[in-house]
């Protein structure tokens, strides 16, 4: 682990609300690590951008009579809003469409072009005759001609992962209709040229998740194709060559460019080299698992053909999809739950809790069940790590007026309260360290459930100078609690802290301080009262339906 870090999530596309399957993968792991690694002690940051360019932007904001800027600003806007309503932090949440970007997009064309990774060519391209446009890849679906999957893209298989190069039974998605081909010039990314580089750099990076990169090399082994970086539309980063007028930049060739544009641009306003920084850190690129050929293929070699100015990214946690009630999220099909729409009716802490604790770090696809995420909230963060926070500190208030007592009476029990208390940091430090988010946080359950049986088998209702050395070890477990949960729910660590009677402020040293005896004997308590509330099943219910409704 570096002292510098840089965090990115793949890109929201400026198309539509952010839904619970956008937020479970990439969004909310990222911000935890980002929380975690500045608790260690990293200096790290978070960047993000959105994806503002490609033609179903600018056939939706024809639709609703805006421009494409206008309406990428719109969801801009809006993204930023349900992120941070989510307590997602961002340093910087800027555009594929900003100056800064379209800048460094057209620098990195010109320095792949004359060190000779572009090259053009003629192709036959879809061609729609009833709407009169060629078709970008995202408005002709068919057959993926490696898995059988229908209905798929002609960029991008989501069953398989693949890239394929030419669909079955192609259709036009605006009309339905056989689109035909016609002659345009393109411009292509060597990206077979790459071959070699890229397997080397997949091995020597063992950072990265190993099944993923087995079948990343089986794709260099099957053979790469040469990408096309061109589009015949409007809206986009423009081809700054002469002869490439109406031409723009495919989507996937800028945006994960932003990642770096974003950085610099953040850190310049800050007096920080960016590029410099971005060098000497940790880069974290976080996805799901449905765009891994993009950052495993072609991320890297765009890099690699500009002489790594900007170093590869030496993690890339890659997550599964979510289906909710056990059904694949799909927008068109209006089977999916907002983000905006969910956070009207629960808490933020409660849905980050929920994805967290069910999201492993892997490609595994993963279920929410409204029923489970009931239950859930209700037994293990309220039943247990709310319930022990109330009863212990409650029980402070109202047997020693709030003030910590001097422990007495000390037994095996205390001294096994103490030593959790000190193991707990490393164990959860391990788990953060691996990217296993989930275990982090079923470690600290687990470590909330061991004080409500030490506190049970206690019994300071009985004696009250027993009592005093079961408070002591609480509080200070409480204290323990509230700093591990930070990355995870701010706000309910916020909660926690001000019963405590302490002004919290994470620094640089924070982490340091979960595994050590920190509320000492006669500190003041603040005011005491429950955490969370519990989930109704009508409330449940209710969801069910609108879901149903949609």
């Amino acid at each position: 682990m570096r002292d510098k870090a840089l965090i990115t999530s793949a890109l929201p596309y400026a198309n539509g609300e952010i839904h619970l399957g956008h937020v479970a993968s990439t969004y909310l792991p990222a911000d935890v690590t980002t929380r975690y690694l500045r608790m260690k002690g990293v200096e790290a940051y978070f960047v993000c951008a959105s994806d503002d360019y490609g033609t179903p932007i600018l056939i939706q904001s024809e639709r609703e009579k805006k421009t494409p800027q206008e309406y990428s600003a719109h969801w801009n806007k809006r993204d930023l809003e349900d992120f941070t309503a989510l307590s997602i932090d961002f340093d910087l949440f800027s555009r594929t469409s900003s100056k800064e970007n379209a800048e460094f997009v057209q620098y990195v064309f010109d320095k792949l072009n004359k060190a000779g990774h572009i090259y053009h060519k003629e192709i036959i391209q879809y061609y729609c005759t009833i709407d009169k446009k060629f078709l970008p890849d995202r408005y002709v679906q068919g057959t993926c001609p490696k898995c059988g999957a229908k209905d798929q893209y002609s960029d991008l298989c989501e069953k398989c992962g693949s890239v394929p190069e030419d669909i079955i039974d192609p259709k036009c998605i605006l009309c339905g209709q056989t689109p035909i081909m016609k002659p345009t010039k393109h411009y292509f990314f060597h990206l077979k040229q790459f071959a070699k580089p890229l397997e080397s750099w997949l091995d020597s990076n063992t950072n990265l998740q190993s099944d993923i990169k087995k079948y990343v090399k089986n794709w260099i082994k099957e053979g790469l194709v040469d990408w096309d970086v061109t589009r015949d539309i409007t809206w986009g980063v423009p081809i700054p060559l002469s002869d490439a007028a109406g031409k723009v930049f495919y989507g996937w060739f800028d945006n994960h460019l932003a990642y770096i544009s974003t950085t610099t641009k953040l850190l310049s306003e800050r007096g920080i080299d960016g590029q410099e920084f971005w060098n000497s850190a940790d880069i974290y690129h976080f996805i799901g698992k449905d765009i891994v050929y993009h950052h495993y293929l072609f991320l890297p070699a765009i890099r690699m053909g500009i002489d790594s100015e900007y170093k590869l990214p030496d993690y890339i946690p890659t997550r599964g999809h979510l289906s909710l009630q056990s059904k694949k999220i799909s927008k068109s099909r209006n089977w999916y739950i907002g983000l905006r729409d969910f956070l009207k009716a629960y808490p933020a802490d409660y849905l980050r809790f929920y994805l967290l604790f069910i999201t492993p770090y892997s490609q595994d696809d993963l279920n929410f069940d409204l029923d489970d995420f009931a239950a859930r909230i209700n037994s293990e963060l309220i039943g247990n790590l709310g319930n022990f926070v109330n009863r212990s500190l409650g029980f402070a208030v109202r047997t020693f007026g709030g003030i910590i007592p001097e422990p007495a009476h000390h037994d095996s029990r205390d001294e096994e309260a103490r030593e959790e208390i000190t193991q707990i940091a490393g164990e959860i430090d391990a788990h953060m360290a691996l990217h296993h988010t989930d275990r982090a946080l079923k470690r600290l359950i687990k470590f909330s459930a061991s004080f409500n049986q030490y506190f049970q088998y206690k019994e300071p209702w009985k004696d009250r100078e027993a009592a005093r050395s079961c408070i002591f070890y609480s509080a200070n477990a409480v204290h323990s609690i509230a700093l591990a949960l930070y990355p995870f729910m701010p706000n309910a660590a916020g909660r926690i802290w001000r019963q405590l009677g302490i002004k919290q402020e994470i620094t640089s040293k924070s982490w340091n301080q979960l595994s050590t005896i920190s509320i000492k004997p006669g500190h003041k308590l603040g005011d005491v009262y429950p955490l969370f509330k519990k989930v109704d099943m009508d409330d449940i219910e209710r969801q069910k339906t609108a879901l149903k409704e949609h």
